[in-house]
């Protein structure tokens, strides 16, 4: 028993040393950390890509081409001359060309008011209706947006027809009988408000959506006290629920502007600008001029000149928006 007791004192104490650190376990690899630095760019890539050859590349060749003398024969052959900023001395000395800025102003301006007063009537109506009626009048919006613009645009034309539209046909069974074949596009107020119609009949149901989910977002509580103290319902809609849903409002009125400055397809399918001028907007206006002369020099200024108008119409709409934040906040 001494022995073992000796044996046992003799041995050192057990003592736990922490692992040794590798010193390498902290340090990243340099091949391993540039790479998950250039992966995420490698993943965006394509679409950046994609993107400045769609949209970036068409508005510079367009800017390039708006300083050249560019027609027929330098389409086809090259080698067009640079001229400056004579195309756009010649598009702002054409009376035509003013003419056609004051249409195109006029139909941006009733396109807006109407559809934003109609979307927001609709998104109204919508948030007070039942479960089935929603349902029932969200679908239909859904429908009708969902509608190509060439096939909305063709119904229009045989609704006005002259002598198969339903339109004339109804009026006439109405005791209207001035409008037995009446030539709707034949007449130029006539023609431009069927285009007007036909525009705002598209974009209400975008607009519509669009307030109908802002309006969702008011609390009811407000609503309710706003009704016990007695307010009236446009009372209550512009000291409650339009300071809510601005920040929507304002953004659905700066898309509607785009969109309405912007339309082409409607009026050039429907009229071709006609009768006379009477649907001719700016870029229908650039597409006649480089189509019907052969200068894409003039077409290619007169879109950047709409380019430049619309910008400057939406920095006037979003300095208004931030301002209105700022007094907010």
């Amino acid at each position: 028993m001494p022995a073992v007791r000796e044996q046992t004192a003799s041995r050192p104490p057990l003592t736990t040393r922490p692992p040794r650190r590798s010193t390498t376990a902290g340090r990243r690899r340099p091949s391993t950390a540039v790479g998950r630095g250039i992966w995420p760019y490698l993943l965006i890539a394509p679409a950046v890509l994609g993107t400045l050859y769609l949209l970036v590349y068409p508005l510079v060749r367009a800017v390039v081409i708006s300083l050249q003398d560019f027609g027929l024969r330098q389409l086809i052959v090259g080698h067009a001359r640079f001229v400056g900023f004579r195309n756009y001395g010649t598009l702002l000395g054409d009376d035509r060309f003013w003419e056609v800025v004051r249409r195109t102003f006029l139909f941006m301006a009733v396109n807006v008011v109407l559809i934003m007063v109609l979307s927001t009537l609709v998104a109204l109506m919508v948030e007070r209706l039942g479960r089935f009626g929603r349902a029932a009048v969200l679908s239909a919006l859904v429908l009708t947006w969902a509608m190509p613009v060439i096939a909305a645009t063709t119904v229009f034309q045989w609704l006005f027809h002259s002598e198969f539209g339903i339109v004339n046909a109804v009026l006439t069974d109405l005791g209207f009988g001035s409008f037995h074949r009446y030539p709707w596009f034949a007449h130029g107020p006539a023609a431009f408000a069927i285009v007007v119609v036909l525009v705002v009949w598209q974009s209400v149901p975008f607009a519509a959506i669009t307030l109908y989910s802002a309006l969702t977002t008011v609390p009811t509580e407000l609503y309710e006290s706003a009704r016990l103290d007695g307010a009236s319902g446009p009372r209550i809609f512009r000291s409650i629920t339009l300071p809510i849903v601005r920040p929507i409002f304002l953004l659905v009125l700066s898309l509607e502007v785009i969109w309405t400055f912007k339309a082409f397809v409607q009026i050039w399918v429907m009229t071709n600008g006609g009768p006379g001028d009477a649907t001719t907007i700016l870029p229908v206006y650039a597409v006649q001029t480089a189509l019907s002369s052969q200068r894409y020099d003039l077409g290619s200024a007169a879109s950047m000149v709409t380019v430049m108008l619309m910008s400057g119409v939406l920095v006037l709409y979003f300095r208004q928006m931030f301002r209105q934040e700022d007094e907010l906040a």
